[in-house]
């Protein structure tokens, strides 16, 4: 498999809480895996072309108030889909790990995918009075929507996971709970190691450090859009002895953080 690690949707100009990295937008890392017998499929979509073109309508102003996305075409991910010689029709699977406007906003650009989604989330999104959280222009026009309800199965790293259907066991589901009801982060087989996009599970790279520190602004985020504290809490305390376990097997990155994207670009 090749993997394509992508920046779908830059937002706000974010600063680093250490000397060194330069001032950079925060991103929405998403990645594009062409795959030997399941087409190719897109790991989180970022922002879409109905974003960008009626941002007021699509996102709502309060979102974007709160994030000052860049908005533009170039970094969709059916657009960067097409610079690198494939249609929307070529991405069979979309995997997101969550339905929060930023990550899910692409969708309707590939109206042909299989959308793989926890049930929870699915189910906590579409809900009446789900509230600003969620932008129903997003599923608008009836995503094929493939559900999963995860059981103590099988181990991953000491994590839950799910086999999704009809792609290869080079890609899991590893649930990490606590930002929303149904978050889920996603493995990718890459080599001799794993990748973890861990989506919104964590915000910034030095919360998975020996000596975790969030960042100012990215922790005002997700301390605000958690749905359960102690689970969030948790999920961050057991990435951190994955970390340390097994980073010799698995590597892991955030959605947002722009200085963890251009290290594996």
């Amino acid at each position: 498999m090749k993997i394509h690690h992508l920046n779908c949707g830059s937002v706000r100009r974010i600063e680093a809480t250490y000397d060194g990295p330069p001032p950079a937008h925060a991103v929405n890392h998403c990645l594009l895996v062409e795959t030997d017998s399941d087409g190719l499929v897109l790991v989180e979509t970022g922002l879409g072309l109905g974003d960008v073109r009626d941002p007021a309508g699509s996102l709502g102003a309060g979102w974007i108030e709160m994030a000052e996305p860049v908005l533009s075409e170039d970094e969709t991910a059916v657009r960067q889909v097409a610079r690198l010689g494939y249609s929307p029709g070529d991405v069979r699977h979309v995997i997101v790990t969550h339905l929060d406007v930023d990550h899910c906003g692409g969708l309707p650009d590939f109206p042909d995918a299989r959308v793989h989604v926890l049930a929870a989330e699915l189910k906590a999104a579409t809900a009446e009075g789900a509230g600003s959280r969620y932008a129903t222009a997003h599923w608008a026009h009836g995503p094929k929507w493939v559900t999963y309800s995860p059981e103590p199965g099988e181990d991953w790293f000491g994590f839950t996971s799910v086999q999704p259907e009809g792609l290869p066991p080079e890609i899991r589901l590893v649930p990490l709970g606590g930002h929303t009801d149904g978050h889920t982060g996603v493995a990718v087989r890459d080599g001799d190691r794993w990748l973890l996009h861990c989506g919104d599970a964590y915000y910034y790279h030095r919360e998975v450090g020996n000596d975790p520190h969030p960042h100012p602004v990215l922790d005002l985020v997700q301390t605000h859009s958690q749905v359960d504290r102690d689970l969030r809490l948790g999920t961050q305390a057991r990435l951190r002895e994955l970390v340390r376990d097994h980073g010799d097997e698995v590597s892991v990155f955030s959605a947002h953080d722009p200085w963890e994207l251009n290290a594996y670009r």
